[in-house]
């Protein structure tokens, strides 16, 4: 069912809440990348993030003074939405550990560009012309990014646009929850499902390392709460509006990573990003133009 609630600016200063947290989430997961593997990292961000989601539900008022149900209708939904975030989390985390952190977070930012593709089938969107060469002209961007001709390429490469392809139908399909479900609850039912799939491969694919201080403890659960406050605020920004409408400032993490990355890891892949990153951000401006030009004609 899509929601006929639309509070487009709320929306737009949650989204852009927890881009920072995403990418302060990612800080600490390139710093940690050297001494515990993503699938270890993975299951850890999720333990600890389940966090924010059982305090997020127990805030909620109606909730709490209510009948407390747990029960939920679309819970093969959530589980699947789960699991999505689990392959998306641990994809991009590997990511992290073997390229600049700029170039890691400019190409999972290219979700954008898969969430207005997800709205047409999964939300029966209209996307026009404009928004669809808004699309292309980030998709080239990727492609430049890439460059699957040259011998700079790397398979490496595909795993942020794998992550993002499952963080786009992550928040896409928040949208499909029913008006009376909370937030809270749909989140913490697809956390939960996260959790158990990333510590089981974690448990497959590489083991735990034992933690070597009370500081990678520290850092291990400060990544927990940053994700899983940051999906919290994302998961209630798409069901606030349209996805289509949150797309373009997604890019705002761009510039944001650029300049973590530079500031914490000494990077600076301006050759890497250029002008690729510029036409992922062009085709997510050309949206916002095509969205005000829409709101004045009305």
């Amino acid at each position: 069912m899509q929601k006929s609630t639309d509070n487009t600016f709320l929306a737009v200063v949650l989204t852009l809440m927890s881009l920072v947290l995403f990418d302060l989430m990612g800080l600490i997961i390139k710093s940690l990348s050297d001494h515990y593997s993503a699938a270890e990292l993975s299951a850890y961000r999720n333990i600890f993030g389940l966090v924010p989601s059982g305090l997020a539900l127990w805030m909620n008022t109606q909730w709490r003074t209510g009948p407390r149900r747990l029960a939920l209708r679309q819970w093969r939904l959530a589980a699947v939405r789960g699991v999505a975030v689990a392959i998306a989390q641990l994809t991009f985390y590997i990511s992290l550990g073997l390229m600049a952190f700029a170039t890691a977070s400019t190409m999972a930012y290219s979700m954008s560009l898969f969430t207005v593709a997800f709205a047409v089938p999964l939300l029966g969107e209209r996307v026009g012309l404009i928004r669809w060469s808004a699309v292309a002209v980030g998709f080239l961007g990727v492609i430049m990014i890439m460059r699957p001709a040259s011998e700079a390429f790397s398979w490496e490469l595909l795993l942020p646009v794998l992550a993002a392809v499952c963080y786009a139908y992550s928040g896409v399909t928040a949208r499909l929850i029913d008006d009376d479900v909370p937030t809270a609850l749909f989140n913490l039912y697809s956390s939960v499902v996260a959790a158990i799939v990333a510590v089981a491969l974690a448990f497959l694919l590489t083991g735990y390392s034992p933690l070597t201080s009370l500081y990678d403890m520290a850092m291990i659960v400060l990544m927990g709460l940053f994700g899983g406050s940051a999906v919290l605020l994302l998961v209630i920004s798409y069901r606030l509006t349209e996805p289509s409408n949150l797309a373009p400032f997604n890019y705002f993490g761009i510039p944001i990573a650029f300049a973590l990355g530079w500031i914490f890891f000494d990077e600076a892949p301006f050759a890497d990003l250029w002008p690729g990153a510029v036409l992922i951000m062009g085709g997510g401006l050309l949206i916002v133009f095509r969205e005000r030009h829409l709101i004045r004609g009305r």
